[in-house]
């Protein structure tokens, strides 16, 4: 007698929350993951939202305990959306800053800081950044004692368009990029009668 094979079933993970869309609800961001779902899976979506099917969730349930159940989520996504809110303005009000540092006369850095607030992992960036350019990336601490992406040579203009098109992806095109220039430090010039040298008497 031949054994039946069943295929495994597939089971779909959100790619915002990564929860399997059942439970998206339970999660911090569920407007995203809905907003997700439906563009993605559309079958799914109806399955779990459309008006039957919330109907039909909701059939068992008591008037007084649908109306706490429906209380408690609408509280919780109000509390979401003003979370994402403050997210937002928080990011809008950021500023990224590709700075230029010469080392020597003929060799430059880039030192990027300011994305900490993005959820970018800078030490993934970094390594696109090695890889693009073919040269030398690393993620180091500032004065500030935050993050910063080092990169050797002069790329300021291609690091710019890079993370403008990244940040327009998350459609925050309202952000700052800005290159400046650290010019290095003059020495004070020697005062007149302050030298180290050593006196001779006759």
């Amino acid at each position: 007698m031949s054994e039946v094979q069943i295929a495994p079933k597939e089971v779909i993970y959100c790619e915002v929350c990564s929860f399997p869309p059942e439970y998206c609800e339970f999660g911090g961001t569920f407007n995203k993951c809905k907003a997700w779902l439906e563009k993605e899976h559309p079958q799914l979506f109806q399955s779990l939202y459309s008006a039957d099917a919330l109907a039909a969730a909701t059939s068992s349930l008591s008037l007084e305990k649908e109306e706490k159940i429906s209380q408690d989520l609408q509280k919780k996504r109000r509390k979401e959306e003003k979370k994402q809110e403050r997210e937002l303005q928080q990011k809008l009000a950021s500023k990224v800053l590709i700075k230029k540092i010469a080392r020597t006369k003929r060799k430059q850095v880039i030192a990027i800081s300011g994305l900490e607030v993005f959820n970018i992992d800078m030490k993934k960036l970094a390594k696109t950044f090695a890889s693009k350019f073919a040269t030398g990336a690393s993620v180091t601490k500032n004065l500030e004692k935050k993050d910063e992406i080092i990169i050797q040579g002069d790329v300021g203009d291609e690091v710019e368009q890079y993370i403008l098109e990244l940040l327009e992806k998350d459609g925050l095109t309202e952000v700052k990029v800005e290159q400046v220039d650290e010019k290095p430090k003059k020495k004070k010039p020697t005062a007149p009668g302050t030298g180290t040298g050593t006196a001779t008497s006759t």
